[in-house]
């Protein structure tokens, strides 16, 4: 018989929230986080705006050995672990030493970290650069700082694929947990709001120019001009489900019951776009039909060519306004491999409250076809859902999630 695979518990710093309540709270309302980058200055960039976290002291959430050797990135992926674990009322510790994993997924580093040792290094010299410059800024470090502080000495690992990559990180935790570990937390957490990283995120060509936050981001809008980006994400608790029944766990958000991956074709090909195929896939992993879902957590990219690719993909799958479809990272921005994660944290409260979150300030366009829940909380039954994301380079994933009492 295959294990299946509970969420028990969620860890979320994001711009609108820090901790589950507050974000949930803030996305019901559709209050937005997107304002001008406070982080540095933006006057010189041609994107100036960015979904920030205000009010994270990480001095009051972690231990002072760790601040010097951190980025911000891995501070607030530290303490959404610990909330996360805390949510789920599971101390790793009461465990056996290889019963607990971790795997994280990463866009691009410790970006603000390292530039803050090059720039020790351009003016002042080498001896001033930090040894913990050799590890803070690599894409692996929120697993390995993870691991270390919760003593998770499990299946860990970290994945690479820029958006998708937090659903991937999700599905490979399923597939740990399958294979017999008890728990595995997994998620992502991004942070590069500074210049270094700014400059980099530029370079797809995907920024909104917007200067007004209410008008930056507008996915499925025709007048989507790029994305804004954010920081934060979401760690989550997968837990055996044996396990969790045995130990009485708490709380269960719901099921991880379905996934698959894909990559689309070169620019130029004549080939499809593969998107279609992987919730295909993903659908029946799960064992669903398309008529089973009740909302899908788009990627959204707020590029008309990716709008269309998604908007495509979903209408072939589900038919014209078949399936309600919400983006709430309008109130964040996309926050890289974090972004996902967050969504199937909100996929999974929708599926607790009833309520499907709406996209704000997108005015749907019809050329889409799709049901684009936007303005207020839509009240309805959720049963399943279906998260979608989409990273640079072609690649694809989607993720199903359902209720824990479904057979």
């Amino acid at each position: 018989m295959t294990r299946r695979t509970l969420v028990t518990g969620l860890g979320v710093t994001a711009p609108t929230g820090l901790g589950v309540d507050e974000y949930w709270a803030a996305t019901l309302a559709g209050r937005g986080a997107i304002r001008r980058v406070t982080r540095f200055d933006p006057t010189p960039y041609p994107s100036r705006l960015a979904g920030e976290i205000d009010g994270f002291d990480a001095a009051a959430h972690l231990p002072g050995r760790l601040l010097p050797q951190t980025d911000r990135m891995t501070r607030l992926a530290l303490v959404a672990a610990d909330w996360a674990f805390a949510d789920a009322g599971l101390d790793p510790a009461h465990l056996p030493e290889y019963d607990v994993g971790v795997i994280t997924a990463s866009h691009s580093g410790g970006f603000e970290f390292g530039q803050n040792e090059l720039r020790a290094l351009w003016s002042k010299g080498g001896q001033y650069v930090s040894a913990y410059q050799s590890f803070a800024w690599f894409y692996a470090v929120n697993s390995g700082q993870i691991s270390i502080r919760g003593g998770l000495r499990g299946p860990s690992s970290v994945v690479v694929s820029d958006q998708a990559g937090g659903l991937d990180a999700l599905a490979q935790a399923r597939r740990q947990i399958r294979k017999g570990t008890t728990a595995v937390i997994a998620g992502a957490v991004d942070a590069s709001i500074c210049p270094w990283g700014w400059v980099a995120q530029l370079t797809s060509g995907r920024l909104s120019t917007a200067d007004d936050p209410e008008r930056a981001y507008l996915p499925f809008d025709e007048r989507a001009a790029g994305h804004v980006p954010g920081e934060g994400g979401a760690l989550l608790v997968l837990e055996d489900a044996g396990h969790a029944r045995e130990r009485g766990a708490p709380r269960v958000y719901g099921e991880i019951a379905g996934h698959a991956a894909s990559v689309d074709p070169r620019p130029g090909s004549d080939r499809a776009p593969t998107l279609q195929h992987a919730v295909e896939l993903a659908l029946a992993d799960a064992g669903l039909d398309a008529g089973d879902i009740d909302v899908v957590f788009a990627d959204a990219a707020a590029v008309p060519d990716l709008d269309r690719a998604e908007a495509e993909a979903i209408t072939k799958v589900f038919g014209v306004r078949g399936v309600p479809v919400t983006a709430p990272k309008t109130t964040t921005g996309r926050l890289y491999s974090g972004a996902a994660p967050l969504d199937t944290a909100a996929a999974l409260l929708s599926i607790r409250d009833g309520v499907i979150p709406p996209t704000t300030n997108s005015l749907p366009s019809p050329a889409y076809d799709i049901d684009l829940v936007t303005g207020a909380p839509r009240p309805a039954p959720v049963r399943a859902a279906l998260v979608l994301a989409r990273g640079h380079g072609g690649f694809n994933s989607a993720l199903v999630v359902r209720a824990a009492d479904t057979p």
